[in-house]
Order: C-alpha cells, then sequence, then structure tokens
C-alpha cells in the first residue's frame, strides 16, 4: 500500500486545484477563439455556471475534469467510482464527494435543457486527447450543423 502524503502536502496540493479558467479549459477557448467562434465564460445566471456560453446559438459547454466529475475511475479501466479510493484512508468521503458532483452536473445539464439551451460536456482528457475534435464538434453545434 501506498504511503500516504502529510496533510499539508494534500491541503497545499488541494488548494491549488481551480474550478475555473483551468489548463484544459483555456486550451478549448484559445482554440474555440482561433476559429473565430465568440462567446462567454462563466455565466453565474445560468444553472452550473457553465464554462463557455454561445448566447445566439443558445448552446452552454462545460468541460470537465476527469477526477472531479467522475471519469478517472474509467480511464483507469476500474469497475466503479468506489475502486478508484480501495487503498484511500477516507474513500467514504471522496466517493460521496464525486458522488454528488455527478448528481449536480446531471441537475444542472437538465435545468439547461428545460430551459431551451443545448448541453455540451466535454471532458478534459479528451481535450488533451483531441482539442480539434472537440473544436470541431462545438462549432457543429454553434454553427447549427449538429
Amino acid at each position: 500500500m501506498a504511503r500516504a502524503r502529510p496533510r499539508h502536502v494534500i491541503t497545499y496540493t488541494m488548494q491549488r486545484v481551480r474550478s475555473k479558467d483551468t489548463t484544459s479549459e483555456l486550451a478549448l477557448r484559445h482554440a474555440l477563439w482561433r476559429r473565430g467562434l465568440r462567446f462567454r465564460i462563466h455565466r453565474a445566471n445560468l444553472p452550473g455556471t457553465p464554462d463557455i456560453v454561445f448566447p445566439g446559438a443558445k448552446l452552454v459547454v462545460f468541460v470537465d475534469g476527469d477526477f472531479w466529475h467522475g471519469n478517472q475511475w474509467r480511464l483507469r479501466g476500474l469497475e466503479r467510482l468506489e475502486d478508484q479510493f480501495r487503498d484511500c484512508g477516507n474513500s467514504e468521503y471522496w466517493v460521496r464527494k464525486i458522488s454528488r458532483n455527478v448528481v449536480r452536473d446531471e441537475e444542472s445539464t437538465t435545468a439547461l435543457e428545460a430551459g431551451g439551451w443545448r448541453v455540451i460536456r466535454v471532458w478534459e482528457s479528451d481535450i488533451k486527447r483531441d482539442l480539434s475534435g472537440c473544436v470541431a464538434e462545438i462549432e457543429r453545434h454553434v454553427l447549427g450543423r449538429a
């Protein structure tokens, strides 16, 4: 079993985690801007505070971090979220926290769609793996070709 990191190291690491303007989000925004797509960012007046908003196309984009939004266990080839934290001393906390994030994401998507918005959710790993494909998909939706 891996040796636990000291509490101060964990605290320092967690304080540096960004909730907006992440590396993946900035990469996507810059690529969209270079394609001539204009948008607004972090609209707190919309459910879930979408990362990228195209008001004219009534389209919102969320850039979901793999760890925080419940995709990392899949990337690791695990059976379920709980397996990701099997050797963690506070596994119940993490499973509960990430599960709440997933539920909140679903609720935000439902509320936005009920308000007539189209919602695209992009995993940070998808942006890292295929930024141009993510941009092309969003562009199709903005231009009404999807």
